[in-house]
C-alpha cells in the first residue's frame, strides 16, 4: 500500500514585516525555501524514507547564510556558532539531538548519525563533536560560519547590553532563528528535524528548544510530525511538539485545531511568541503562527508548491 507524501519546511519566526524586507532578501529567501522543499520532495517522489528527506531540506536551509542554522548562525558572547539540532522518526519513536556543537558544518545529518550510530539519544559539545569525527563529519574552521551581518550584529547586542531573544539588530529579518522540516512518506512514516543557531549574544552553553524532543521537534506514526521556531526557553515550558501531538491523540483535534489552540493559547499567554510547521498521518499540512511573519514553504499530497513569508498570506 502506498501513501500520499508530503513535506514542508519553516526558516524561522518573528517579526517579518513587508516594509522592512528588501525585494532582493525577499527573492532569496523564497528562492531557498523552494530550494529546500524540492530537495526532499525529490527524496519521497523517490520512495525514499520521510526522516531523509527532512535532513536534506533542512541541510539546504543550514547551506544559506540567510537563516540563523549551519553557515547563517549567530554569534554567541565569546564570538563563535554554537549549534543545536535534533530529529525524530515515527516509526519506532527514534530520536537524535546534539547541542553545542561548533565545527560541524550541518548539524542536522549529526543529529540523524547519533540517531542511527549511537545508543545514546543525545550527546553535546565536545562529545558530540568526537562522535562526529568518527562518523566522518569533517572538520569546519569557525570561519566558515563567520559572516560580517551576524558580527555586526552581536557589536550591537553587546553595546546595548540586550541578551537577544531575538535577532533585533537586523532590521528586516527581526526572527527566531531556526529552520525545521516535516515529512509524510510513502510507507506513512512521519518524521520531523529541526536546526538551529539558537540566539545571538548567548551564553554559558545556553540550549534552546530546537534540541529538545517534544519541545522543537516531535513525529509520531498515525498522528504528526512537528517543527517548531520561537522563543525557545517559553516553547521548553509549554512544551509545544507534545503539547500539539498529545491534543491531537487524546482530544481527537485536527492538525489546525491542536496547533492553533497551542500556539495562540497558553504559549502566547506566557509571552512566547513563534510558530510551528506541523504535517498528519493523511499529510495535511498547517503552519501556525503569532507573530508578523514566518518563512515557510511546502509541497502538499497533490503536489502543489506553496511559499509564504508574511502572516497575512
Amino acid at each position: 500500500m502506498s501513501f500520499p507524501f508530503a513535506l514542508a519546511v519553516h526558516g524561522g519566526a518573528g517579526t517579518i514585516l513587508p516594509e522592512q524586507m528588501s525585494a532582493q532578501l525577499e527573492a532569496d529567501i523564497r528562492a531557498a525555501l523552494a530550494q529546500a522543499v524540492n530537495a526532499g520532495h525529490k527524496i519521497l517522489a523517490a520512495g525514499g524514507d520521510a526522516l531523509d528527506a527532512a535532513v536534506a531540506a533542512v541541510k539546504v536551509l543550514e547551506d544559506s547564510e540567510h537563516f540563523n542554522a549551519g553557515k547563517g548562525s549567530v554569534l554567541t558572547a565569546k564570538e563563535m556558532v554554537e549549534m543545536d539540532a535534533s530529529v525524530m522518526h515515527g516509526l519506532q519513536m527514534q530520536v537524535g539531538a546534539i547541542a553545542g556543537v561548533r565545527h560541524i558544518k550541518n548539524p542536522v545529518e549529526l543529529a540523524r548519525d547519533v540517531m542511527h550510530h549511537s545508543a545514546h539519544a543525545f550527546l553535546i559539545s565536545e562529545g558530540a563533536e568526537e562522535f562526529a569525527f568518527k562518523q566522518g563529519h569533517l572538520f569546519t574552521e569557525q570561519d566558515y560560519f563567520f559572516t560580517d551581518r551576524r558580527y555586526d550584529q552581536l557589536m550591537v547586542l553587546k553595546e546595548s547590553g540586550d541578551s537577544a531573544l531575538s535577532e533585533a539588530s537586523y532590521p528586516d529579518d527581526n526572527k527566531h532563528g531556526t529552520v525545521g522540516a516535516v515529512a509524510l512518506d510513502q510507507q506513512g512514516n512521519l518524521a520531523a528535524a529541526t536546526s538551529t543557531g539558537g540566539i545571538a549574544n548567548k551564553r554559558f552553553g545556553r540550549v534552546g528548544d530546537s534540541a529538545i524532543i517534544g519541545a522543537g521537534t516531535l513525529a509520531e506514526n498515525g498522528n504528526v510530525a512537528i517543527s517548531s521556531t520561537g522563543v525557545g526557553e517559553l516553547f521548553i515550558r509549554k512544551m509545544v511538539a507534545s503539547d500539539i501531538a498529545a491534543r491531537m491523540r487524546y482530544l481527537g483535534e485536527d492538525v489546525k485545531t491542536a496547533s492553533e489552540t497551542v500556539i495562540h493559547g497558553e504559549l502566547k499567554t506566557l509571552g512566547g511568541e513563534g510558530g510551528v510547521i506541523a504535517i498528519d498521518k493523511q499529510g495535511e499540512i498547517h503552519f501556525a503562527l503569532n507573530c508578523a511573519g514566518m518563512y515557510r514553504a511546502s509541497i502538499d499530497i497533490e503536489g502543489k508548491l506553496s511559499i509564504k513569508i508574511f502572516a497575512n498570506e
